[in-house]
Order: C-alpha cells, then structure tokens, then sequence
C-alpha cells in the first residue's frame, strides 16, 4: 500500500475583518510574529511586524518569487530588527512601509494585510 500524493494546501490571500490575532504586547518592539489563518477550506498566511510603536501586516509572500519571508518561524526581521529580511534570497523590505530597499526585488512592495491595534488588541481590519 503507498500513501497517498499530499496535495498543496488552498491558499488565500486576504482575510475577514475584526479577527483578534494577539496583544500588542506580545509582539517585541521591534519584532514579528507570523499568523496561519484557517478561512472555510483554505489558510491565509501573514505576518505582522512592530517597530517604533508601529504595527504593520504583511502576506507572508515574497515579491521576487512567491516564497514566504521566514525561514523559521517568526523570524522576519534582521536580528538589529532594522529591516524584515526574505531568507530565501536575502530581499530587504521597510518593517512599515514593505517597500524592498534591496536585493533581487528592490523597489517591490509586499502585499499588505490590513490590521489595527484595538484595546490593545492586534486585529484584521
């Protein structure tokens, strides 16, 4: 008996509003956390970023080849936590702003994903 061909798991690529993903707090200043959302039969991928006081959201997609950003788990950003860094193929991206501001996709932009800081609380928005 041989087991059965694993099929890629359906992807999406935005998500419902007003979701609690964490509390603010939870997340490093600077520093990341990545986010797996389950959405009816398929999963959303992101990640969302804090730097300055600032939150911002990204799809965990790189724009030079589709790759997610993280190599391991929740690690996004440089260790001086300046810049999320793809692991893949060394792009660098502004923490806020998610233009690349170098490697093979500069001037790209990852997608954002919208997220706000309600109560405290880092939500979809």
């Amino acid at each position: 008996m041989t087991d059965p061909i694993p099929t890629e798991r359906k992807r999406v690529w935005t998500t419902p509003a007003n979701v609690a993903l964490c509390a603010v707090g939870d997340i490093a200043d600077p520093g990341s956390r990545g986010f797996v959302l389950q959405i009816r039969d398929a999963h959303f991928h992101g990640f969302v970023v804090q730097k300055g006081g600032e939150v911002a959201g990204w799809v965990d997609r790189c724009p030079h080849m589709g790759f997610p950003v993280a190599v391991v788990p929740d690690r996004y950003l440089t260790p001086d936590g300046r810049v999320i860094l793809c692991g893949w193929h060394g792009a660098v991206f502004d923490p806020i702003g998610g233009k690349c501001v170098g490697g093979p996709c500069a001037g790209a932009r990852l997608t954002p994903w919208p997220v706000a800081v309600v109560d405290g609380i880092i939500r979809t928005a």
